[in-house]
């Protein structure tokens, strides 16, 4: 938290830490309740019950109210301070400064199974940049008056992504450092998460895909 404080002290003049606590534990909700006396930039928004990762991105968007929206997941993977890193590519001509992962620093099999799911989802969605589950973002808060997200899953990069590349808007991509967890253990390597992600692509990819295709041949049927 230092040290988001820290860069944003440097890089902005007004600005907010948005913090989501998806319904965490009460020991977790005590030590967030301590970080929001911290400083009067901090806010923290709480959701009863857990909701997941998709619907804490939502909020964290929705309770935004600054020009640009930064976020990051709160394991420490990513460093805070290479904001400084996207901020040269927000240029006028650019929408949304994605980050990607110079190099994955996990396990091996993480790392395979990441680059797996990233070219399955690439050519299932057709999105335009090289790392969709680096979530390290920099974006305009006004492409979320075009786009609006629903997924409640981690299957929201993806919606995210190819939503925002099909609004027409402009992405940049920047380099970062990726580090190994410190604390915490990741819950989506479980057979029952990963199952549950693939269903949630396949209907995403329904939707998004099939359907709008399905939308485009109707219409040409109608000009026709």
């Amino acid at each position: 938290m230092v040290t988001a404080i820290s860069v944003l002290d440097r890089v902005a003049r007004d600005y907010e830490i948005i913090l989501v606590d998806d319904g965490s534990q009460a020991q977790t909700r005590g030590i967030l309740e301590k970080i929001n006396l911290f400083s009067d930039r901090v806010r923290v928004v709480y959701h009863e019950r857990n909701q997941g990762y998709g619907r804490a991105i939502r909020t964290g968007i929705q309770e935004s109210k600054y020009q640009y929206i930064f976020y990051t997941d709160a394991d420490a993977q990513y460093d805070a301070r290479e904001l400084e890193l996207l901020l040269p590519s927000m240029t006028e001509g650019v929408d949304i400064v994605n980050g990607y992962k110079i190099r994955r620093s996990d396990p091996l099999y993480r790392v395979i199974i990441g680059k797996l799911y990233h070219h399955i989802t690439r050519l299932m969605f057709r999105f335009p940049i090289r790392d969709i589950d680096c979530d390290f973002r920099l974006m305009r808060k006004s492409i979320f008056d075009q786009v609006e997200l629903e997924s409640n899953s981690g299957v929201i990069c993806v919606e995210m992504i190819t939503k925002i590349h099909r609004a027409g808007f402009r992405f940049a991509e920047v380099g970062v450092h990726h580090y190994f967890r410190t604390s915490g253990k990741s819950q989506f390597f479980t057979f029952r998460r990963v199952f549950r992600v693939g269903i949630d692509l396949l209907k995403l990819w329904w939707k998004l895909v099939i359907r709008r295709e399905e939308s485009r041949r109707g219409r040409a049927g109608e000009l026709l």
